[in-house]
């Protein structure tokens, strides 16, 4: 209780564009924790091979990394508001679009506009808060926006697995498959409603506005010291995101093919893998005031590997099921960690570039090892396809892991803070 009522606390301290931007974004996780969790099946439905699905994230994920770096800098120029509404109903239109197409040249193409529009809203939600913000606060601030992002996952997923089934007693599969996806396309689109009451001119200090006019090369230029730190997280990024590239798409496929779950079961073994995250990322600051934020970083990663190959090996679902979330949540504890570190080392100017460019590089990850994923399970089948890809995630996961540890530990002690302006300022 007394936690509870220290982040309700914490809840009502924050400023109104806080709190609509968090709203905005939960109603959004909601509708796309209700399209991912059934799309693989959608796809399988149609009679298309696995590799197909394979081809559909990847390129999602291309799209995504193709476009994040300029719309990184139109959000920086322009404003997060306008590219975040603006990314939320283009992004519901393709949703819907996908929902109801069927040939597979435009199941892939249409993937790729949803890669372009979303990453419209994932350059702006970080940098949203940090500018109404203070960077004492914002560790907290992003795991709570995590913890939320999470809980507004499982609500979609576990929507989206039961949906499907409830729906499947009165219409065919690929119907009932296809209504639970309109149905998490118009959630994701009422996102619309609170994203529309940001004030965004309170969000920025006059000092930041000025520096957004100034042309991206030179205020590039001109941090030096932060492109350097953008550069040396980008690294990590790519290399979490080659082996997340391996399994997180695709892990509905892994509980259905290897235990034949079904759609309520895996919507809600995946919906409690998102519950652990949650919990795991309102610990994260606990663990970062005991070791600080590289080590928590490093230890909460490391300490998912021995769960990553428990997965990977085990024939039992409920020791699978065990696995997965203690994987998944410690796995990802450390993002809000990550993202607080980097936004307080870099200049507010960049900071739309410094996410995009974090992001880019985690979805390029996805976009080279989707195809590789799906071929080596077509290949070797339902074990050991999957045993392959999980244990190479492993090794990329230490690898990036010990990576982190030698980079960030000697530049934490020697950097605290390497932003000139705009830090000390509070935005509300």
């Amino acid at each position: 209780m007394s936690w509870s009522f220290g982040v309700w606390s914490k809840w009502q301290k924050c400023s109104s564009n806080v709190r609509n931007t968090i709203y905005g974004n939960v109603l959004t996780q909601i509708g796309l924790g209700i399209f991912m969790v059934i799309y693989n099946f959608y796809i399988r439905e149609l009679g298309y091979p696995d590799q197909l699905n394979g081809k559909v994230i990847s390129m999602t994920a291309l799209a995504t990394a193709l476009i994040l770096i300029p719309a990184g800098l139109f959000s920086d120029k322009f404003g997060r508001k306008k590219l975040i509404l603006f990314g939320i109903i283009l992004t519901g239109c393709s949703l819907i679009t996908r929902s109801l197409i069927e040939p597979a040249l435009f199941l892939v193409g249409a993937a790729f506009v949803t890669g372009l529009t979303q990453a419209l809203i994932q350059v702006s939600m970080i940098p949203i808060l940090a500018e109404n913000s203070l960077p004492k606060q914002r560790i907290q601030l992003f795991a709570l926006h995590s913890g939320l992002m999470t809980a507004a996952n499982v609500i979609g997923n576990l929507s989206g697995g039961v949906m499907t089934d409830i729906f499947g007693t009165v219409f065919t599969p690929i119907f009932s498959i296809r209504l639970t996806l309109i149905v998490g396309a118009v959630i994701f689109l009422l996102g619309i409603v609170p994203i529309g009451r940001i004030d965004e001119k309170i969000s920025r200090n006059q000092t930041v506005k000025k520096e957004l006019q100034v042309n991206i090369l030179r205020k590039l230029k001109n941090q030096k010291a932060s492109v350097k730190i953008i550069t040396l997280f980008a690294i990590a990024q790519l290399v979490i995101g080659l082996g997340s590239g391996l399994v997180i798409p695709y892990l509905n496929l892994y509980f259905a093919d290897r235990f034949q779950a079904t759609n309520s079961s895996i919507g809600f073994i995946i919906a409690l893998g998102q519950a652990a995250t949650a919990i795991a990322m309102f610990i994260g600051p606990a663990v970062v005031r005991k070791i600080g934020e590289v080590k928590a970083v490093v230890f909460l990663q490391m300490a998912s590997l021995p769960f990553l190959l428990l997965t990977a090996f085990t024939n039992n679902l409920i020791l699978a099921t065990i696995g997965f979330l203690f994987r998944q949540a410690l796995m990802n504890a450390g993002n809000p960690i990550q993202m607080s570190l980097m936004m307080g080392k870099v200049d507010n100017s960049v900071k739309g570039f410094a996410n995009s460019v974090n992001q880019m590089v985690f979805q390029l990850g996805w976009a080279f090892m989707g195809p590789i994923s799906m071929g080596l399970v077509a290949t070797y089948g339902a074990y050991h396809g999957y045993a392959f890809v999980f244990s190479i995630t492993c090794i990329l996961y230490f690898i990036a892991s010990t990576y982190f540890y030698f980079v960030f530990k000697s530049i934490n002690n020697d950097h605290t803070v390497l932003v000139e302006k705009g830090e000390d300022t509070k935005v509300s």
